[in-house]
């Protein structure tokens, strides 16, 4: 298709228009198979959604939801993972609910077919997490991120990068639920796993160690604060 080789090369402006010349083609011919018509919405939601324009692209990925959903037989994975895109745009314009509802729904698509057993489960569910402590739900956010923990944990291997982001989440969620000691827990854990990684990723590392710092500030825990940035100046050299 034209737009997906204008896309590769970085005509969006020009993507975008074919895309929307292809899908308006289909959309007044009952030849074009629904899988193919909702390709297209799905290509061009894309390309709105990394250009920025969550709006535009978010009635996109609503329809190809539903054509994905409505083909013979249902395409349920391909589905699940637009409703997570989805759930992230509405997430982005505070419309939380939606967005829950979202996940909620690419969740029971994907463990029906996959089991807790699969890495998009465990991003869905670090998701989610993420969704409940931004609208203010601390003690929903910890279960989510708990579970999150627990399958990339089983996944990948307790030294993946994903779990040290599973650890930094349920850090930050148990200090907002006042439990320090277990925040401070899982900085440690995260921070370990990132020293490992920190010459492919010093920035994770990096972010990860400053909240880490900054709570041991806040808990008035100078020594390990003052030999946390000695760590850290090590690391970072």
């Amino acid at each position: 298709m034209l737009a997906d080789i204008q896309r590769e090369l970085g005509d969006a402006a020009g993507a975008e228009a074919s895309y929307g010349e292809a899908l308006e083609i289909a959309s007044t011919c009952a030849e074009v198979p629904r899988a193919s018509v909702a390709g297209a919405r799905t290509q061009l939601a894309t390309l709105l959604d990394f250009s920025q324009r969550e709006a535009d692209a978010a009635p996109l990925y609503e329809q190809a939801i539903e054509d994905y959903e409505a083909l013979d037989p249902p395409e349920f994975e391909a589905s699940a993972q637009l409703r997570n895109n989805l759930a992230m745009i509405y997430k982005g314009l505070g419309r939380f609910a939606l967005a829950e509802q979202h996940y909620l729904k690419a969740l029971e698509l994907l463990e029906a077919r996959r089991g807790r057993d699969s890495e998009d489960v465990g991003s869905i569910y670090n998701n989610l997490g993420s969704l409940y402590y931004t609208a203010g739900f601390a003690g929903q956010a910890r279960e989510m991120f708990t579970e999150a923990l627990e399958i990339r944990a089983r996944l990948l291997g307790p030294d993946h990068p994903d779990v040290a982001q599973s650890h930094s989440n349920l850090a930050t969620a148990c200090h907002e639920l006042q439990d320090d000691p277990a925040a401070l827990g899982h900085f440690e854990q995260g921070l370990l796993i990132l020293e490992k990684h920190a010459k492919d990723d010093p920035a994770a590392y990096e972010a990860v160690a400053l909240d880490y710092l900054a709570l041991l500030e806040s808990l008035d825990e100078g020594k390990k604060a003052a030999a946390l940035k000695k760590r850290m100046e090590k690391v970072l050299a």
